[in-house]
This record gives structure tokens, sequence and C-alpha cells, in this order.
């Protein structure tokens, strides 16, 4: 397992991987299995959230909602923009786990991932508004239903009028592997794509497109670590398996990053899905990528202002234009 070679590694991506892997080992080490069926771990888990963005300078707002007299929060903190405050960056991860497993990879990956580039934000002034959401109850029995965190988060969003131009959700970004034959796909996909896990990916539907793409330019253009994009079918199996898809539920633009999970990860919802089976330095590679990628889309916005849209409309231009549609141009995605 493991693509990079920790002792090449520099001073950032070693003291950033240290960083990670004290998060994953408190969410899925100290704290373990943390869901419905294990409250305390639940809320320690929520509370060890908040008690980093606190030490980070934020203001933490825990937005509650309940179930069945339970409260369950969602965690939300605020980097104001200045010229294009209005427009909202939101990156999120979940921070509960499967029942019966620790959740290093699912999905402490992210929420660790989720913890450093809010630290990277910390020394930035946006002209959008950054937001960085850890999101409650994303697994069974509350997956695509109202009662996900992310649902109940993303209705509020719609309701309050918010202009998120794009959602990022962090889920399952952990584990690589140089082996031929490590990575799997859903039919077709594997005629496209490499059969090495060596790759985070980013999926998104079609609607969603323009805004991977752009996101997926401003990674290459700060990271050489291998990217695979694809804009597909929602139906597509993994494709809204994450809290991007309450965002497409209620109209907003959303893009999963991911090592694609069950595709790859052999601990996948089991209990074996603990710290010591994740790649730190990929992960400190990924971060560090996303980081500066992030940093980019708040200074600089969203729109491909880059160069003109007709030579992106050609696809001329630095962006990323991924490998698989798999349906004609003319055709209405379902559901939009």
């Amino acid at each position: 397992m493991g693509v990079v070679d920790q002792a090449i590694m520099n001073a950032d991506e070693q003291t950033l991987m240290q960083r990670l892997q004290a998060h994953v080992q408190t969410l899925a080490g100290d704290i373990g299995e943390r869901n419905m069926w294990r409250p305390a771990a639940l809320n320690d888990a929520a509370q060890y959230i908040g008690d980093q963005w606190n030490r980070q300078g934020y203001e933490v707002k825990w937005l509650t909602y309940q179930i069945s007299g339970v409260s369950y929060p969602n965690l939300e903190v605020t980097r104001d923009g200045d010229e294009r405050g209005r427009e909202i960056l939101l990156v999120g991860a979940h921070y509960d786990s499967m029942m019966g497993s620790p959740g290093a990879n699912d999905n402490a990956s992210g929420v660790a991932a989720l913890l450093e580039i809010s630290r990277k934000f910390t020394a930035v002034d946006p002209a959008m508004t950054i937001r960085f959401v850890a999101f409650v109850n994303e697994e069974t029995p509350f997956f695509m239903s109202g009662q996900q965190g992310s649902m109940v988060y993303a209705k509020l969003a719609r309701d309050r009028g918010d202009n998120i131009r794009l959602m990022a959700s962090l889920e399952t970004i952990g584990w690589y592997s140089n082996r031929p034959g490590s990575q799997r796909y859903p039919p077709l996909f594997e005629l496209f794509y490499p059969d090495r896990a060596n790759f985070i990916g980013m999926v998104s539907d079609f609607r969603s497109r323009a805004v991977m793409r752009r996101l997926a330019q401003a990674f290459r253009t700060h990271s050489d670590f291998p990217l695979q994009t694809a804009a597909t079918f929602r139906f597509i199996p993994g494709v809204s398996w994450s809290d991007h898809r309450s965002f497409w539920h209620y109209g907003y633009q959303g893009v999963m990053i991911t090592d694609t999970a069950p595709y790859r990860y052999p601990h996948y919802h089991a209990t074996s899905d603990t710290p010591d089976k994740l790649a730190y330095p990929e992960l400190s590679r990924v971060t560090l990528g996303l980081s500066a990628a992030f940093v980019e889309i708040a200074r600089t916005g969203l729109d491909c202002t880059h160069l003109a849209k007709a030579k992106c409309r050609a696809r001329t231009c630095d962006c990323s234009h991924e490998k698989v549609h798999l349906r004609r141009p003319t055709d209405r995605e379902p559901g939009t």
C-alpha cells in the first residue's frame, strides 16, 4: 500500500501528515465507532471537531436538530469573503461512522483533511466566503433520507437563501496503492480509467461538471498528485454516495472528492477500518493540494475567467476535462 515515499516528503508535508494522523487516531482510534447507536462517542467526535475549530480561532455554530427526541449537531465555521462575500464555497465532511466500524477512512480521513484545510484558511483573506461544515448522520439508517445531517443543512441553506456556488464533500480519501488491479469501477468505467488505486478522484453530476473542472484545474495547478475526474449520471453506483447528494437535491452544485471507497478500499464499512490502514503520506499530499485549490478558488472565484470562454468550450484551456460523460451532449439529466 502507498505511492509516496515518506523519506522525500518536505517539512510542510511531514508536519501536516502528523496532524492528519493525530486527528484520525483521535476520531477512529480513541473515540472509535460513532453513530446513533454510540451516542456518547458521536458527541465526543463533535466536541473534538468543535474544540479544534475553536483553537484555530473560529466561532463554531452548533446547528442542532432532533430525531425522536435526540439532538444531533452539524458544526459550521465561516471565514467571510470580501468583494465576493455573497458567494459561498462550502467544504464538508461527515463525522459519523457506519455501525460496527471505527471509520478511519470513512470518514475520519475526510474530517482530518477538513480540519487542516480550515487551519490553512486562518491566514487567508478570501474574496468568496468559505464555509466548513462537519455533518452528522451520513451513514445508515439516515443516508438518503430527510434526517441525514447534510439534508437538514442543505434545506436550511436553501430556506435562508445561501448562495452556495460549490459544495465539496470530502469522502473517504485516505487509501492508495500502486498494485496493478487495486482499483475497480462500476461497469464500463474500467475502459477509461487506470487499474491502480494511486489517485484521488473528483466526481460530479452533469449539472456540476463546470465547477468540478474548475476545482480540478486549480488542484492540478498546485499539486502533481494523480487526479481523475468524472461527470456522469447520478444513478451510477457510488456517484451519489456522500453528502454532496443532499446539495444536488436542493439545487446546488456539488462535487465528491474521494479515493473511491468500496471500489478500492478493502476495509470499507468494516471493523478493520482502523487508523493503521491509512496511507498518511498520500493523504498529506492530497490535503495540501486541496487546500491550495480551495484557496485559489476562494480568492479568484469559480468563473472560468483565466481564458476566453470560447477556448474553454473548445477544451483548449487548462481546465480539467473529465474522460467519461457516458451520454450524448443533448441528453437531459434525470432529476434536474
